[in-house]
């Protein structure tokens, strides 16, 4: 394949210029300007377009196994390639969780495997705990050897804090990354949103923000103690990015991302969407979001996530209290990331949505270097409006229904094959 005439962006470099690139099997070979077509190449004509290393959402939840009415890894690798992901992170919250090596193979697939109707590369963050109850370690060495590329008991806190400092620990032995999903359910009680204004004008229990900064305060201390890696998954609050920027102040190795509906919605979507805008952490107040893409801007946070969170549409309608947690986010994360900061450079942006997760991760991708892996995600800055109707995604459910986003995916290919195109190629 030939993709010809793209603005190319890779940030581990820092190039961003005009180039072609030529990709064989499943590795880029050539990069050059204005290389000659060789026959039988596919040509995909990227003028206009800005070509980047493949992204990657490193918070997904695909449902598999369990819950495949919600979500499959077949459509839900359908919707990715659709939003531009090239490989996606998919949490453990399954039934069974993701806590042995047995099950982790059935959610595994690095290379993709477009036979069985898999687009994108898939990688499993197994379960920090025996089935996510925050009890039992597991014998992480094992689940590693299985594919497993961080751990997590994302949806859950593990709560007692011995457990998560011993996890902590043995994760620190292994120089692998613990994800904290940071939620005191104690605080939280039965808040369905937003813990303030909002949340008392509709008469609706809310989670106040000191829910998930206590957690954060927590897990940090804990990180800090152990030398261990720590990745504080949505952070949502001001207060949040405030304690991980003392924490890396102090030598923790602590990392943070953000999530677009925490970027562009506040708990004023509650009154208009219901159900529909409830998720967790909840969306917080104007301020926070403001503090959230201020801390993008300055390079406060390590990388974008979807926390792509499908449901069927019975589950997200009806009464708040009893609707589902979540919503799809595949499918608009890129278009929204573009909406919430319009002023980003592309290079960064890039960096947030590939090399930096790769980086954290240790997975393979985000360069175009020669060699390296044929993933690659094709955008240009061209708007389209959401119709959820349209989604590959089971979940049609969105906060961002009919809204225009100003940047749209226009081409991604996974291992040197065209795993989605928006507007026809020619060969």
């Amino acid at each position: 394949m030939l993709v010809r005439g793209g603005r190319i962006v890779d940030p581990r470099h820092r190039v961003d210029a005009l180039r072609d690139i030529r990709l064989q099997g499943d590795r880029i070979v050539e990069i050059g300007e204005h290389l000659r077509l060789h026959p039988g190449e596919e040509i995909v004509e990227a003028a206009g377009w800005i070509v980047a290393p493949g992204f990657i959402d490193a918070h997904v939840h695909l449902r598999e196994p369990g819950f495949e009415a919600k979500e499959t890894l077949v459509t839900g690798s359908a919707a990715a390639v659709r939003g531009g992901f090239t490989a996606l992170c998919a949490m453990p919250n399954t039934e069974p969780a993701l806590d042995t090596a047995e099950v982790l193979a059935r959610v595994s697939f690095p290379q993709a495997s477009p036979e069985r109707g898999i687009h994108a590369r898939i990688f499993p963050i197994a379960a920090m705990t025996r089935a996510r109850a925050g009890h039992e370690l597991l014998d992480y060495a094992s689940l590693l050897a299985a594919g497993a590329v961080a751990f997590s008991d994302d949806g859950s806190t593990v709560a007692d804090a011995r457990i998560m400092r011993e996890a902590l620990r043995a994760l620190a032995a292994l120089d692998r990354v613990a994800i904290a999903h940071a939620e005191d359910a104690a605080i939280k009680a039965d808040g369905v949103m937003n813990d303030g204004i909002v949340s008392r004008r509709l008469g609706l229990p809310g989670s106040p923000a000191s829910a998930e900064e206590s957690i954060v305060a927590r897990d940090i201390v804990l990180a800090l103690e152990t030398h261990a890696r720590l990745h504080v998954a949505h952070v949502s609050t001001a207060r949040s990015l405030e304690l991980v920027a003392w924490a890396r102040e102090r030598g923790g190795r602590v990392t943070c991302e953000v999530t677009p509906h925490h970027l562009l919605l506040t708990d004023e979507a509650v009154e208009e969407l219901g159900a529909g805008a409830k998720v967790n952490p909840p969306l917080r107040t104007a301020a926070d979001t403001r503090t959230l893409r201020d801390a993008v801007r300055r390079g406060a946070v390590d990388f974008f996530a979807s926390d792509h969170a499908p449901h069927t549409d019975d589950e997200k309608s009806g009464d708040i209290a009893r609707a589902a947690v979540g919503f799809s986010g595949l499918e608009v994360a890129v278009g929204a990331y573009a909406r919430a900061l319009p002023d980003l450079p592309a290079i960064d942006f890039v960096a947030l949505c590939s090399t930096r997760p790769v980086e954290i991760l240790g997975l393979p991708g985000g360069t175009l270097d020669v060699g390296s892996p044929a993933d690659l995600t094709m955008y240009s800055e061209r708007p389209w409006r959401v119709e959820s109707a349209r989604f590959a995604s089971k979940g049609h459910a969105t906060p961002f229904e009919g809204w225009e986003l100003p940047r749209r995916i226009e081409a991604t290919v996974v291992a040197g094959r065209l795993a989605y195109m928006a507007t026809p190629t020619r060969s």
